[in-house]
């Protein structure tokens, strides 16, 4: 890459140095690494193994040849915002004799004790397929069925569920559990051969339309999309014995909710007991269950005020025990509860939180965790006793750390970033004895030609101090600034992380002398609950009042000039873009806005809900909170950018938002894009996108072009 960058630089993927390995984690035998890599640089991944003792590397699987991809596997991409092709996933059986790998693709791809994989003949269009614990069978989705075949490959599929159509699926959870609570699978295995299930039907929600208007034929693609205030879909759990076909619904609460979790779990006497995680349509309060026949119990009763966010923190252990995460202080903290849901013991406190469990080492005692415990924009590697007590930290200062924990808790795969190095992975000994680093990233960033952004604070009007990230061009005086914007919440964007320093249309838009600035304001996660909950049913408010701030602190530094800041961003950020501009029109003079939400009421129900309450509930802060209720207050320059087919954040967005310009006799520009979809992925459309970016900010803010 050349010193300056290029607008093809800009538009790449990867960006330089986040190619690492992904999906890193061990064999069931702790014997070796695994992860997902392009030895190339590139987006095409394979699987690859690193022994343990010996360092010796191979590949598994090598990407072979793309085959096309069906509609739905292009939608549950979408879910995960996955670029990455080739070798997507991997998994292996839990429990198995021998060590089995699962490999899903156009056909799925087994291989039991070593043997070189083998596609599975009649598992063509499997969707979300799951080995059983044993290794010895296979569950996957297709039509909207659930079906079961030996990975021996001796025997057909076998369909285990009936009664699929357009609106009801068998195995597959609904559009709002994949995108708003990352449930992304929707059947589980048992050890004794049984597997639970969700039935979705979405027969009563009307069928929401996407036309592709970009392609040679006549293309429509329709969504069962809940909108805020609307009905949502209905949700069951099922359980069916495979060997003998019995299947029978579980009993979930009869209110209105949301079931974002299930999991199969030891339940102390060498059995095991379906657990599922039941949260109610107002997103306050949230239930564990465990399933006995077909009733439940209930093992945990929590109310949160204003909101519940949904973690990945609960881990059943061997004796029946299990680990549980909670915001109820402010700050998410693990503990550790009885069988019956009793609490046994906190582990973990303090004005900081857990982001994550990695895992639990039962023999040795020890929950193994990341943590804010040093600053919001770093994250540790840490590990607590069960029997409770002191907190080690076993990552380095500074920047981010993360890991996989090995079977037998002897090892971690720890990875690392921060602001000056690019991704790293280290094995490391638990017992510290030992630390080699597997992966260590060859960029710079003087070898990029740019320089890490600066890290500093800045002040909310109420006192809160706020992080932010400055992109300095080379001279000194007032620039032209640019505020980067997400703006959200359960995101945050400023951190010590390599991934801030190659956010290259900001490096570049820095290296045309423009001030940058990414600023977290409240509202965004990272911080804790309480921080998070400042826009609680006015989304659109607090969030500018925090961008404004720092601008106006820019502006009196000397550092930004007061009359050329520009604001854009993406999705929330560029309903942010748009919002700024509205209410702060006297600040905020040229904005680029892609995929904006214009109207609430047009989104969907759990995001939407969990934040601002239903249209019905709460009408005042959907009218302030809404782009067309202001649009008549635009005074600068708005360039739209929507994808023709997303059907996350609908086009239908920014088509409202157009009508209401043209109502209030406001100019905008558009840039649309008739067959991308949320994310861009095409390479030459994100090269003209990125050109005309960087032009309309030149043009309006300079003056040129």
């Amino acid at each position: 890459m050349a010193e300056r960058l290029t607008i093809s630089d800009v538009a790449s993927y990867p960006r330089p140095g986040m190619d690492a390995p992904g999906m890193v984690g061990f064999t069931p035998d702790s014997s070796a690494v695994n992860w997902l890599h392009a030895a190339d640089g590139g987006l095409v991944r394979s699987l690859w193994q690193i022994d343990v003792t010996t360092g010796a590397r191979s590949v598994l699987a090598g990407p072979g040849a793309e085959a096309p991809m069906s509609r739905e596997e292009e939608l549950l991409r979408e879910r995960t915002r996955t670029r990455e092709l080739g070798v997507s996933a991997y998994t292996w059986a839990r429990d198995s004799a021998v060590p089995v790998l699962m490999i899903p693709g156009p056909q799925v791809r087994v291989s039991v004790d070593g043997e070189p994989l083998r596609e599975l003949a009649g598992s063509e269009g499997a969707l979300t397929p799951s080995l059983s614990p044993d290794g010895t069978q296979l569950s996957f989705v297709r039509g909207g069925e659930l079906f079961v075949m030996a990975v021996d490959g001796l025997s057909e599929a076998r369909q285990l569920t009936n009664g699929a159509e357009d609106g009801l699926s068998h195995g597959l959870p609904d559009y709002i559990a994949q995108e708003e609570f990352g449930l992304l699978r929707g059947h589980w295995w048992s050890g004794d051969g049984r597997i639970g299930y969700l039935k979705a039907d979405e027969r009563h929600i009307a069928p929401y339309p996407i036309v592709h208007q970009g392609s040679d034929g006549v293309d429509v693609e329709t969504h069962r999309y809940p909108f805020a205030g609307g009905e949502n879909p209905r949700v069951s759990l099922r359980l069916v014995d495979v060997a003998s076909g019995e299947d029978a619904q579980l009993s979930l609460p009869e209110e209105d909710g949301y079931l974002v979790r299930v999991a199969w779990s030891p339940n102390g006497d060498g059995g095991e007991r379906l657990v599922a995680q039941w949260v109610d349509r107002e997103q306050k309060g949230l239930r564990l269950l465990a399933f006995h026949d077909e009733t439940s119990v209930t093992l945990i009763d929590e109310v949160q005020e204003p909101w519940i966010n949904v973690a990945d923190d609960a881990q059943a252990l061997k004796d029946g025990t299990f680990l549980w995460s909670s915001e109820a202080s402010g700050f998410r903290h693990l503990s550790l509860h009885a069988a019956d849901g009793e609490l046994i013991r906190s582990l973990t406190e303090g004005e900081w939180m857990v982001d994550g469990t990695i895992g639990v080492d039962e023999d040795a005692g020890w929950v193994y965790f990341n943590s804010t415990r040093g600053s919001a924009l770093e994250r540790r590697v840490e590990r607590v006793s069960l029997a409770g007590g002191a907190i080690e930290t076993l990552s380095e200062p500074g920047g981010l750390h993360g890991a996989s924990l090995s079977k037998d808790g002897k090892w971690l795969a720890m990875f690392s970033s921060s602001l000056g190095s690019p991704p790293a992975i280290a094995l490391v000994a638990t017992d510290g004895s030992e630390r080699r680093t597997l992966y260590q990233s060859e960029v710079s960033a003087p070898g990029l030609g740019v320089a890490p952004p600066e890290l500093r604070t800045f002040s909310a009007a109420d006192g809160t101090t706020l992080y932010g990230a400055l992109y300095r061009p080379d001279d000194d005086g007032p620039k032209p600034l640019l505020v980067a914007v997400y703006g959200g919440p359960h995101a945050q964007t400023v951190l010590d992380a390599w991934g801030l320093t190659v956010d290259l249309r900001a490096q570049y838009l820095a290296q045309q002398g423009f001030l940058v600035l990414k600023l977290d304001n409240r509202g965004m996660a990272g911080r804790g609950l309480k921080f998070e909950a400042h826009l609680h049913r006015q989304m659109g408010t607090i969030e500018v009042d925090d961008q404004a701030a720092a601008v106006d602190q820019l502006v009196s530094e000397g550092t930004a000039d007061a009359e050329r800041v520009g604001v854009y961003g993406w999705s929330y950020g560029g309903y942010m873009t748009v919002m700024s501009m509205l209410r702060r029109p006297d600040l905020f003079k040229v904005g680029v806005s892609g995929a904006p939400v214009s109207d609430w009421d047009g989104y969907d129900t759990g995001y939407t809900e969990r934040y601002m309450g239903t249209p019905q509930n709460n009408a005042e802060g959907y009218r302030e909170g809404s782009l067309l209720t202001h649009v008549e207050k635009l005074q600068g320059r708005l360039l739209l950018i929507h994808g023709g087919v997303d059907e996350n954040v609908h086009f239908r967005h920014t088509a409202r938002l157009i009508t209401a310009l043209t109502s209030a006799d406001r100019d905008y520009d558009l840039l649309m894009f008739p067959e991308e979809r949320h994310m861009p992925r095409d390479q030459a459309g994100l090269e003209y996108q990125e050109r005309r970016v960087a032009r309309y900010f030149e043009r309006h803010l300079k003056g040129r072009g």
